[in-house]
């Protein structure tokens, strides 16, 4: 297995038991949970204390960092056109100190970035939080639910190919169409302020 940083996964629908096993299978040993509201209304055994409590049964560490790292921000100015704004969050004091602490918390644990959405490129955990660590030089490996491990690195390989080979006429250059597509398909899955009261995958990242 390859040596990462930093972990992900989705919850989506899935047992607890197959929960643990995958965090086990990836040698995690501690979640940070990176939704804004740690609450599942279909599968409460994904409910910020019960999770933690299974965790713990588990040998393992549970923490909410929502608050700082979530994908709902409060503040109305974080949104363009009632979409949240990742680029614009990623620049906020508060995500930057967030970031910091999981990175410094790193040093000490195996660390699994959790939220609800079972596919890394529908999710801010990795078009937001993952893209910030991987600009710091951190390695992040997206748990999938059939057990395997795909580097971030082959996540962005795939989020380029989403857009199709002229998606960016007039941009040049890897960098720049990266983030052409990463501001994109955020576009497209980030969190709409005013879809709040509809039923939604969204309603919990």
């Amino acid at each position: 297995m390859a040596a990462f940083d930093f972990f992900s996964i989705g919850h989506s629908n899935i047992p607890a038991e197959r929960f643990i096993a995958l965090l086990r299978g990836a040698g995690v040993n501690a979640v940070a949970d990176v939704r804004s509201a740690p609450y599942s209304r279909h599968f409460p055994w994904f409910n910020g204390k019960r999770l933690a409590d299974g965790l713990a049964r588990a040998g393992m560490t549970y923490a909410a960092h929502g608050d700082t790292l979530g994908g709902r921000p409060r503040d109305p100015s974080l949104y363009r056109d009632g979409v949240a704004d990742y680029e614009a969050m990623a620049k906020q004091p508060e995500f930057v100190s967030g970031i910091g602490r999981l990175m410094a918390e790193a040093a000490r644990r195996s660390i699994c970035l959790m939220c609800a959405e079972r596919e890394p490129l529908d999710c801010h955990r990795c078009l937001l939080v993952a893209r910030a660590l991987a600009e710091r030089g951190r390695l992040i490996g997206h748990i999938l639910h059939d057990g395997t491990i795909e580097p971030h690195g082959k996540t962005e390989q795939r989020l380029l190919a989403l857009g199709g080979d002229d998606a960016d006429l007039f941009v040049t250059g890897q960098r720049e169409r990266l983030a052409a597509a990463y501001r994109r398909r955020a576009r497209a899955v980030a969190y709409r302020a005013k879809a709040a009261g509809a039923k939604s995958a969204a309603e919990y990242r």
